[in-house]
C-alpha cells in the first residue's frame, strides 16, 4: 500500500513536471516551480525526486515509454511492412506537432548528461521498432537488402529532427 500511495504521488509530480515542461521546456523547469504547480511544498517533491536531473530523466522516461508504445501498436498490424513504417513516422510527427514545445524538449533542448542517457535508449527503442518492420519488408521482399538496424536508425535521427528542427512545420497541417 506504501509503494502504491509513493507511486501514486511521484505521478502526480511528474504530470505538474510535463505541464512546466510542456510550457516553457526544460529551461524553465525548476524544483520550485513544479512543486508549486502540483500544489505542494518543494520539500516534498525532493522526496520524491532528489534533483532537477532525476526530475527531468524521470519525465524524459515516461513521455518516452509513452511514444515506444504508440510506434509499437501502430507497428503491430497486418499492413505492409513500408506502410506501418510510414504510419509510424507520420504518427509520432502529429503527436510532436500538437505540442511543440513538449517534443522539443524530450527530443533535443539541452540538458544534463543524465537526461540525454535516458533520450538515447527510448531512441534505441523507437529505432528497434523502425528495425524489425525493415527486417519485415527485407524477408517480403517489400525492401531491397539493406543493414536495418542503421537504416532504422537513420529513420529514427531523420523523423525526429525534421520535427523539432529549424525547418519543421509550424504546425500539424503543414
Amino acid at each position: 500500500m506504501a509503494s502504491e500511495r509513493f507511486q501514486s504521488r511521484r505521478d502526480f509530480f511528474l504530470k505538474a513536471a510535463r505541464r512546466v515542461v510542456s510550457e516553457g521546456g526544460f529551461q524553465n523547469l525548476q524544483m520550485l516551480t513544479v512543486a508549486h504547480a502540483a500544489g505542494s511544498a518543494v520539500g516534498s517533491l525532493y522526496r520524491y525526486f532528489p534533483s532537477k536531473a532525476d526530475l527531468c530523466a524521470a519525465l524524459v522516461a515516461r513521455v518516452s515509454e509513452r511514444e515506444v508504445a504508440v510506434l509499437s501498436f501502430v507497428a503491430d498490424t497486418d499492413d505492409d511492412p513500408g506502410q506501418r513504417l510510414a504510419d509510424c513516422v507520420a504518427t509520432f510527427a502529429r503527436r510532436a506537432l500538437r505540442n511543440r514545445r513538449l517534443a522539443y524538449a524530450m527530443i533535443a533542448e539541452p540538458v544534463d548528461e543524465a537526461v540525454d542517457a535516458v533520450r538515447l535508449k527510448y531512441r534505441a527503442a523507437i529505432s528497434i521498432v523502425f528495425q524489425q518492420l525493415i527486417e519485415q519488408g527485407r524477408r517480403n521482399g517489400s525492401f531491397r537488402t539493406i543493414d536495418a538496424r542503421l537504416a532504422a536508425a537513420c529513420i529514427t535521427g531523420a523523423f525526429m529532427g525534421a520535427v523539432v528542427g529549424p525547418r519543421a512545420p509550424a504546425n500539424a497541417e503543414d
